[in-house]
Parts: structure tokens; sequence; C-alpha cells
């Protein structure tokens, strides 16, 4: 597996290895030994996969509030979308900063978010399905979204994208109390 840290830390690009022939491939997305060994120590206990089946449909900007704070490792099942994560960590030095990659069936890609980012994608194909692993119980009382075009991201995307009201009705960045507080590494 291929570890690439991004601009923000603690946000990684994964590149699974794939192991082809004429029938397809076979490809290892997990493993937390091997991950643990580089530094990544995440237990993940739920795994959430959903459809979109409008090129344009944005999921997000979304978090989950402690104490059930969730990291997030993110794959493209099929189809194609752009994966987004925004530090929203009191205090961080890139407090608001967001990074953003394609992740798609072919290119087998995945995100971790870590707990204190938000994250959210628009399906560049329809039919777009993306499949993630949680490090916590969704726990609806903590749930929680940040107005999508509040960040400052360029979505690559022209039209009017297809919100959820939940997504519609966020509040933005600028208004938006974060539960999380940055901690300096020792």
């Amino acid at each position: 597996m291929k570890i690439t840290k991004t601009a923000l830390p603690g946000v990684l690009l994964l590149e699974p290895a794939r192991f082809g022939d004429d029938r397809g491939f076979f490809s290892e997305s997990w493993n937390h030994q091997r991950m643990a060994e580089n530094g990544v120590d995440i237990d993940f206990v739920q795994d959430n996969h959903s459809m979109s089946k409008q090129v344009g449909t944005v999921r997000g900007l979304h978090f989950q509030s402690p104490p059930h704070a969730q990291a997030k490792l993110v794959r493209c099942g099929r189809g194609a979308l752009f994966d987004v994560a925004v530090d929203i960590r009191k205090g961080s030095p890139t407090y608001g900063q967001w990074v953003g990659y394609e992740l798609s069936f072919e290119n087998g890609l995945q995100l971790l978010v870590p707990e204190g980012f938000l994250h959210g994608f628009i399906t560049r194909t329809s039919d777009t399905e993306i499949v993630y692993k949680c490090s916590d119980y969704y726990a609806p009382e903590c749930d929680g979204a940040v107005r999508w075009d509040s960040c400052g991201i360029d979505w690559g995307f022209d039209g009017e994208p297809l919100l959820s009201p939940k997504d519609q009705d966020a509040p933005t960045l600028a208004e938006f109390d974060s539960p999380f507080t940055w901690e300096a590494p020792v």
C-alpha cells in the first residue's frame, strides 16, 4: 500500500496495490496491522455504502462530534467522485483549509479523513457508489454539517448540485462553532 501525506496533517491518500489478470484484480483495501506499522492505528467499527444516481450530487460537508467523532476511510466502489476533507479543529494552523482528490473505481484511491475534519464529495458520474469505514458508530445526536459552498472548495462543477435539505440548510463555516480543538504534536 502506497501512503501519501496531504497538505493537511493526518489526512492521507492511500493507494492499495492491485494484482490483476485476465479475470480482473484483487486488492487489499485495509489491513490494520500494516497501517499501524505506518503510524495509522484506527479501529474501524462500521462500514457504510451509498449510491448517488446523478452527476453533481453533493453529500456533505459532514462530521460527527465528540464523544462519537469519526475517522473515515473512503473509497469509490463504482463510478467517480471528488472527495474532500476540511480541517475544523479550533486553533489548528490549517483550520478551514481543504484538500480534495478524485476517487474512482478505476484508480482505486482511498482518502483517510481523521476526526476533526469535515468530509464531503461530489459525484462525477451517474450511479456512483461510495464505500467507507468509520471509527465510531453513527450517533444522530452528534451528526452535523457545514454548508458545502462556504469553505472555498473548487468542486470542479459548473451546474447546480443536487443537495439534501440537511446539506442545503447547514450553517456556513463562518457561522459554525466547531466542537473540535487542535492539539499540537509533542
